[in-house]
């Protein structure tokens, strides 16, 4: 896709939403990927053949659609456009059990400034550009034509939901979308370089990346530690039923291990971060998935 997708009207959206196979259709149709949510309004978890990042997962969990299982696996990177796809019978079961349709932002070209209470509608009437708004339960979803990171508590109730991630569709909205302004990209700069105290933000990419400045005593290169941390990423955001913060320590383990005859700093703490936040994103408590974390970069052979 080489513009971002405005998401067309519906002028019956009620019935349509009522009927989530029906909307996501629709909704692949105007080129925005799609997936079923079930009960709770997360999604569905992996199948057998993918538990455990058994089929290799998809390639980093950035690109979505690329596993070849035929199920609808791997949460957000399940998305897709692919109508036939959408309807198979693979996919047949998910939307009988389905409660609600959600969207890759990212893949449309979109990002959403995810608005959790009125305090936080009325932060951003105030402060951010008017965009095309759509009213959820509890506050609103404005939406900018234009990807980013995402990112969890940018601030208190304001979550950003673009890449690596989903959202819940809700009915089209109203009002014009303006383009990705600079003031919510800088609410993940803000977040990267002032977190708050004791606080993990629940989101891959709510930290600095590790690179050479980092780890300074590291003997491996930068490709190397990078590909590790991306895979082991890959293992606990495919853990969307249960078991994450298990692989959350594995992950950490492994890569305590790669790093043991460094002469060091490696400065693991970083990568420890983003496997933390990895874990959180698919609902492992903060303080079990932090204590799963450096119990195994410290090689403690215990999660809890």
């Amino acid at each position: 896709m080489t513009q971002p997708t405005d998401i067309r009207r519906e002028p019956d959206h009620g019935t349509r939403l009522r009927d989530p196979l029906h909307t996501a259709l629709e909704l692949a149709l105007a080129e925005v990927p799609v997936l079923p949510l079930r009960a709770g309004k997360v999604p569905f978890g992996n199948c057998l053949a993918c538990t455990g990042g058994a089929c290799g997962g998809r390639p980093n969990m950035k690109t979505a659609g690329e596993c070849r299982c035929p199920s609808v696996c791997h949460g957000w990177a399940a998305a897709t456009t692919d109508r036939r796809m959408i309807a198979s019978v693979a996919w047949a079961a998910a939307w009988h059990r389905a409660c609600a349709v959600a969207y890759h932002p990212a893949g449309a070209g979109l990002t959403v400034v995810d608005l959790d209470n009125a305090q936080a509608v009325a932060w951003a009437r105030e402060t951010l550009p008017p965009t095309r708004v759509v009213p959820t339960t509890r506050g609103e979803h404005w939406i900018y034509r234009g990807p980013m990171r995402s990112a969890n508590a940018v601030r208190p109730g304001v979550d950003i939901k673009s890449r690596m991630a989903y959202a819940r569709w809700l009915g089209p909205g109203h009002g014009p979308m303006a383009l990705l302004p600079s003031a919510v990209r800088a609410l993940i700069s803000g977040e990267e370089t002032t977190p708050a105290p004791g606080r993990v933000v629940s989101s891959v990419h709510g930290h600095p990346d590790w690179d050479r400045t980092a780890g300074t005593g590291c003997r491996h290169t930068e490709s190397y530690v990078r590909t590790g941390l991306e895979r082991g990423l890959a293992l606990v955001l495919a853990r969307t039923e249960s078991g994450a913060g298990s692989q959350a320590f594995g992950v950490a383990r492994f890569l305590a291990v790669q790093h043991a005859k460094c002469p060091g700093p490696c400065s693991l703490e970083v990568l420890g971060r983003q496997i933390v936040a990895a874990a959180v994103s698919v609902g492992v408590p903060e303080p079990y998935a932090q204590r799963a974390v450096t119990n195994g970069l410290h090689g403690t052979g215990r999660t809890a």
